[in-house]
């Protein structure tokens, strides 16, 4: 792209504030070389990583890139064999553990939060470099000074320094606190000079004081002198300062060479941290100008809704609706000056180019913009002394440029087209260079004063007029952009607003061609219909969204009854759940206490009154429980009649029986050897009796019928003997009224006490005829076989 057309469209000041939004100089630098890119694909994936970004930012704020620094100078350095000084080995060490954070962050954020594939790609990339980090921030401090922890000799080196300082300290400090010598010194103070420990002696005491002098003040009458008894001392921490020197210096190079290692991997990282950096940039710059991410075509169209020039206030700008490349492919604007015709054509020029360079718009969602292989411009006054060049000559020089580079896929803005010329000539050349323009199939918006231009636009297919809009009231333009209405003249309307003679505005209308006056007449026709259309148009919108809100608002308070309403269904139901649960676990240790109690005692706790306890503590349960199921038995129940001699399902016992005679709505029943008396809304008809009556030994002949669903083994493995006989009962009940003739109770054979309290159990069971250990290929002493009545 042309860098005086990036300049003219003032593409640089963007770029400008995109740097401004980036957290390190890795991203600074590929935020103020950016470019638009002429490939759709491109362009689309670098608007998702934007988008990505922008997601990112608003779920989890920026990536952490603190401490993130442009090491490459340093790598560089190690490569050709230098020795970094500890401030770069601290920046690499840094930059490594900051591109480590950013992974982790970005990460988090793709798989626990949103789904942001192309930022996760690029942070995977990031190679991480612990053991580097470590070897670095153990040898050098926050402070980029080398620790005395780096190796044992450095460490050891600095303790006699510091235990040298200090004696020779402690010597000096005697010294002037002698009073034959305070009178000697100019201050009784301690000061260095060259790295030696020196004290201010007066010139008059130099002979009195022996030493090496290494310095004097200004005026001479001042001497700073080492003390002949701490020469040698002095002279040992030299020695000591000189082989501490030598240690660091090993050690940098040790560590030089550890980052050299990692010199490739570095550098990558810088890259993909950089690109990440730069995503998070356009994304908070979107964010600022209120951008929103456009549809992207390659086939010349666009549809700006409500586009913004992102270098104008947003609460000054007036927003632009545009549509272009679909029903027509050029569009020529007219009106006065100050109108906003060229604004106009900045902000789809500038927009398109933000888009190409992967930016949010300013504009509304749905907006659509064109990847198009160059976008050309002719827009502002041009003229040079220097080059003798009128201002018609500057734009002639700049459109014949355009004309020698555009293709069918080029965007070509034209500001002023003929003008600083006759106005015959130069509508004549603007209507040919657009003839030219619109035969080759590029998209052109121009801004034009020529009326005659106007009638080209109506009688050309694929071109057509628009038009500044212009408050003929205030004397001021709307800076709205009108498609599809020409521009009218306002001068004699303005002139009759500022008060110019009647006779002298009559008389410049009988100059004016009939035909002009019938287009004027004719543009103030549609100009008129057009703000009632709008007026229209507007009250349809705000009915439309006032529609809108009542319909959110009713389906939120219909959300809102359906989540309360579900809420209490599933409060109830887990409520009777567990009124239920707790009624049932009665029952059973009751049911389990009074087997334990005959177990013990010995006696023999009849089988029916086992059966009619459990029923009554079934009758605790919540009614709503109890109403759901004798609903369902009266809805199954109510076409048939029960009566002697029917097979029925005994809800509140879980078995079927045989109804013996009926009181009413209730029913004897016969169940196994028991009888019951069971309420209607307890039972439900299973098998109609063959006769209308029958005797009670009848209807127990027909309680033997098989039932395919009940087993013939029951496995007892592993439960307690308590638990055990619970089974065994309900076990054996269900065996007898489904006609089983003999069954297997597995018990194991373990320590016996399981299979000694079962068989105790069946010797007295009422269905129990005889009970035996299995044979060989039944299981042994491990299965007891039941032969039942």
């Amino acid at each position: 792209m042309n860098a005086k057309i990036l300049s003219t469209l003032e593409y640089p000041k963007i770029t400008y504030r995109l740097a401004g939004h980036t957290a390190t100089s890795l991203g600074r630098e590929l935020a103020e070389s950016l470019a638009p890119v002429s490939e759709l694909e491109a362009v689309k994936r670098l608007l998702q990583i934007t988008d990505e970004a922008y997601a990112a930012d608003r779920l989890k704020g920026s990536a952490p890139f603190g401490g993130i620094v442009d090491i490459k100078a340093a790598l560089h350095r190690s490569r050709i064999g230098g020795t970094l000084n500890p401030s770069e080995l601290l920046d690499i060490a840094q930059t490594a553990r900051g591109g480590r954070r950013v992974k982790r962050h970005v990460s988090v954020i793709h798989e626990d939060h949103h789904p942001i594939p192309l930022l996760a790609q690029m942070a995977e990339e990031i190679s991480e470099h612990k053991t580097l980090e470590d070897a670095i921030f153990d040898c050098i401090g926050e402070d980029a000074e080398v620790l005395d922890g780096a190796s044992p000799e450095l460490a050891s080196i600095r303790r006699e320094l510091r235990s040298g300082e200090s004696r020779i300290r402690e010597k000096l400090e005697q010294m002037i606190r002698s009073t034959s010598v305070q009178k000697m010194l100019q201050d009784a103070i301690i000061t260095l000079r060259g790295d030696r420990y020196v004290i201010p002696v007066k010139q008059e005491y130099r002979s009195h004081f022996g030493g090496i002098v290494h310095d004097q003040s200004g005026s001479g009458a001042t001497l700073f002198i080492e003390p002949e008894a701490i020469v040698a001392m002095n002279n040992k921490l030299r020695e000591l300062r000189a082989g501490e020197l030598r240690e660091i210096e090993k050690i940098l190079q040790k560590l030089t060479a550890l980052a050299s290692d990692y010199i490739e991997d570095l550098l990558f990282n810088l890259e993909s941290l950089a690109q990440i950096d730069f995503a998070y940039a356009k994304a908070r710059l979107g964010h600022e100008m209120k951008g929103t991410l456009p549809r992207m075509n390659d086939r010349g169209f666009l549809k700006l809704k409500r586009g913004r020039h992102p270098l104008l206030a947003a609460n000054a700008v007036v927003p632009l609706d545009v549509e272009l490349g679909n029903n027509y492919t050029a569009i020529i604007v007219t009106g006065p000056n100050t109108g906003g015709k060229t604004v106009s054509l900045k902000t789809i020029g500038l927009l398109s180019l933000m888009a190409m360079s992967g930016l949010f718009v300013p504009a509304e969602d749905g907006s659509q913009l064109c990847v198009f292989d160059a976008i050309y411009a002719d827009i502002g006054d041009e003229q040079s002394i220097e080059q003798s060049l009128s201002t018609f000559s500057s734009h002639l020089t700049n459109i014949i440029r355009i004309l020698s580079s555009m293709t069918s896929k080029s965007l070509v803005l034209l500001d002023e087209l003929g003008a600083g010329t006759d106005p015959a000539e130069g509508s004549a050349l603007a209507i040919a260079i657009l003839e030219h323009v619109h035969a080759l199939g590029s998209r052109i918006v121009a801004t034009t004063h020529y009326s005659e231009l106007k009638a080209y636009a109506y009688n050309r297919k694929g071109v057509i007029n628009a038009s500044m809009e212009f408050d003929i009231a205030t004397l001021s333009p709307t800076y709205r952009l009108l498609v599809g209405v020409p521009g009218r003249s306002n001068a004699f309307a303005i002139a009759e607003r500022l008060g110019l003679p009647g006779s002298i505005i009559e008389h410049a209308r009988g100059e004016v061609s009939e035909e002009d006056q019938r287009v004027e007449n004719m543009i103030a026709s549609l100009e008129e219909n057009r703000l009632g259309a709008e007026h229209e148009r507007q009250t349809a919108e705000a009915l439309r969204r006032e529609m809108e809100a009542l319909q959110e608002k009713h389906e939120a308070q219909r959300q809102r009854f359906e989540e309360q309403k579900d809420k209490l269904l599933l409060k109830a139901q887990e409520e009777a759940r567990e009124t239920v649960a707790k009624a049932r676990r009665e029952a059973e240790q009751i049911i389990a206490d009074l087997r334990k109690l005959a177990l013990e005692e010995g006696a023999s706790v009849k089988e029916h009154k086992l059966i009619e306890a459990r029923r009554k503590l079934d009758e605790a349960a919540p009614a709503v429980q109890k109403q759901s199921r004798a609903g369902t038995a009266t809805a199954k129940a109510k076409p048939a009649k029960i009566g002697p001699g029917d097979e029925v399902m005994v809800y509140s016992l879980n078995q079927k029986g045989l109804v013996v005679e009926m009181h009413g709505s209730d029913a004897t029943v016969q169940l196994g050897i028991m009888k019951m008396k069971v309420a209607a809304d307890d039972m439900e008809l299973v098998k109609a009796s063959p006769a209308v009556k029958q005797q009670p030994k009848q209807a127990a002949s027909l309680k033997r019928s098989r039932d395919d669903s009940v087993k013939m083994e029951l496995d007892l493995r592993g439960e307690n003997l308590e638990e055990a006989i619970m089974e065994v009962d309900r076990f054996l009940d269900e065996a007898f009224l489904s006609g089983l003739g003999q069954v297997s109770i597995i018990h194991g054979k373990g320590t016996g006490v399981l299979r000694t309290g079962i068989q105790q159990y069946l010797r007295r069971h009422g269905h129990v005829k005889s009970f035996r250990l299995g044979n060989y290929g039944e299981g042994g002493a491990g299965v007891t076989v039941a032969e039942l009545k």
